[in-house]
């Protein structure tokens, strides 16, 4: 007998092994526990964060966040090359975009309001490895993205003040390589404040966000109001050189849409919104008002900047790196113009630099309460309320990358990643909604968002590289067709498994589905060089996930715990059933 209960309870450890990690997955489809697990994870960070944040401080992180250097870069370069005078529409197009993936993000912030933003929601959707995959690339790309920003910073503030930055204010390094020789204290210098503000209280970062971003929207507004005054209305269709296609659409409709993937790089910065949502004190309105009302808003303002600019210049005479300041050079007693664009650059770069190190230090924070890295990261300081330790930690990061790397190598590593994110994050709200673990089967929503990701990949690729003509025009309306067709027959077959109690996406799962669909095309518009970069990047993320973060996570924990109440309650054969998912 003695034997034989041995026997039993070797086979109940065996099965107990086997059969946890389903369980562990089904939690995280389920609505009862995840409440009670984010409790718990949250509380690995010690203190709670504060809750003092409202829907008007959300929309002015949202458009601190988004309101940077970008529009000032990428618009000339957009216009002289893609879309012309109809960059105005890329602006709208790219909004529009954005506005779907902001969307998707409020649902998620609402039904859950807790720091870490698309981690925390692709962790209870399709688990800890796909959430620690995704979370580290936006990391990352956050991490490259502010280093860039300042290091554009010391440029923008030399315009302003008429100074040469490579003599003045960076020291060349003749034994390293270019790309990496040029020294910039001066921006290891603005990332190590900001640093500082960030760390001391969310509150008074709020309050510095408002005072820099009420500032550079003065700035825009100057310049939008002198663009439209000493502007022409020719300059929409006439080019400066006639060799050169004239009219609104000199690329035609194509042009708009290849326009708004670059311009779409000045909206990222909105989803930094969605990781404050745990300092957010009525999440179920001041969540939805501050991510869409802030993506309006920069819409409007970017269509607005984009007009003047495309009235000041003809299209074919922009500069294609800071088109706004060399508008007014050389112009009759305005070249100081060009230095106020400097300085409103310089504060918008400031404002984005905020709210983005605001965001990367609470997705590092909710990445700690996982156990995936060391828990050391989730810690929040008791006296100051906010994410210390990885505040800190990023902010020497970005400072000592910001110190040697050349902005143009930085801008590549940027893109890819946020968009990613974005496209994981629409797949996730359609399979919250359609998916209950347990009552529903998942496959019919597996195989729609494949079949769907897929035909908008075939478009993409389509789109990018098949040669102009009939037999493309063909094809992308075929494609068009068939992700319309499945859709609908998805909306048909397929119900709704659950609700949001408070606040969803309308029109679902059509909206969620345009997102996906810009995503995956906007990806497509990437350079290699970003490619090559998330490929390595996910490699590394692969292997530290082997090596260290599976057998030290929270899921592998709560295994642990599982197993052992599972072999100390049910050691028998008898309660085999206990097993069961």
């Amino acid at each position: 007998m003695e034997t034989h209960g041995s026997f039993s309870s070797f086979r109940a450890y065996v099965r107990a092994l086997s059969k946890t990690p389903t369980r562990l997955l089904s939690r995280a489809g389920s609505v009862s526990t995840t409440f009670e697990e984010m409790s718990r994870v949250r509380a690995r960070s010690g203190s709670d964060m504060e809750k003092s944040l409202r829907w008007f401080d959300l929309v002015g992180l949202g458009i601190g966040g988004m309101v940077g250097a970008g529009v000032f870069v990428t618009t000339g370069h957009a216009a002289k090359t893609s879309a012309g005078p109809a960059i105005v529409l890329s602006y709208a197009v790219a909004g529009i975009c954005a506005l779907l993936s902001a969307f998707c993000y409020t649902e998620f912030a609402v039904d859950m309001p807790v720091a870490g933003g698309a981690f925390s929601y692709l962790r209870v959707t399709f688990g800890e490895f796909a959430a620690f995959l995704t979370g580290a690339n936006l990391v990352m790309d956050y991490v490259f993205s502010n280093a860039a920003v300042a290091r554009s910073f010391t440029a923008y503030l030399g315009t302003a003040i008429g100074v040469s930055t490579t003599e003045k204010w960076r020291i060349t390094v003749s034994g390293l390589p270019n790309g990496f020789n040029e020294i910039d204290f001066l921006a290891v210098g603005v990332v190590l404040v900001i640093s500082l503000c960030i760390c001391y209280s969310t509150k008074e970062s709020n309050v510095l966000n408002m005072v820099l971003t009420s500032i550079h929207l003065a700035f825009l507004l100057f310049i939008i109001l002198v663009g439209f005054w000493r502007g022409d209305w020719k300059n929409f269709s006439k080019p400066s050189d006639p060799k050169n296609e004239d009219g609104f659409f000199p690329f035609g409709i194509s042009g708009v849409f290849n326009g708004a993937a670059m311009v779409y790089m000045s909206y990222i910065g909105y989803d930094a919104v969605s990781t404050m949502a745990e300092e957010v004190k009525n999440p179920t309105k001041d969540i939805p008002i501050g991510v869409s009302g802030s993506v309006v808003l920069v819409t409007i303002i970017y269509c607005l900047m984009a007009a003047s600019m495309s009235k000041l210049v003809p299209y074919d005479a922009m500069d294609g790196e800071a088109a706004f300041a060399a508008a007014f050079r050389g112009s009759d007693g305005w070249d100081w113009v060009s230095n106020v664009v400097g300085v409103g650059a310089s504060f918008g770069i400031l404002t984005s630099l905020l709210v983005s190190m605001l965001g990367q230090a609470r997705y590092l924070c909710v990445i700690g309460r996982s156990n995936v890295v060391p828990t050391w990261c989730a810690r929040v300081h008791p006296k100051t309320a906010t994410p210390l330790n990885a505040s800190a930690l990023l902010g020497l990061l970005t400072a000592a990358i910001a110190l040697f790397t050349d902005l143009g190598v930085l801008i590549n590593l940027v893109s890819i990643g946020t968009l990613f994110v974005f496209y994981m994050v629409a797949n996730a709200v359609i399979y919250r909604r359609y998916v209950s673990v347990g009552t529903t089967n998942p496959w019919p929503t597996f195989s729609f968002l494949l079949s769907f990701t897929l035909t908008s990949l075939i478009f993409t690729i389509l789109w990018q590289f098949a040669p102009r003509g009939k037999p493309k025009a063909f094809m992308l309306a075929s494609c068009t067709i068939v992700a319309v067709a499945l859709i609908k027959i998805f909306n048909f077959f397929v119900p709704q498994a659950r609700k949001p109690e408070f606040w969803g996406v309308p029109l679902m799962p059509w909206i969620p589905s345009i997102s996906i669909f810009l995503n995956v095309f906007l990806l497509g518009s990437l350079d290699k060089p970003s490619y090559v970069r998330f490929g390595y990047f996910s490699i590394l993320v692969v292997l530290v996930y082997v090596l260290y973060s599976v057998h030290a996570s929270f899921d592998a924990e709560e295994g642990a715990l599982l197993l052992q109440k599972n072999l100390l309650t049910y050691p028998g054969e008898k309660d085999d059933a206990s097993l069961k998912v």
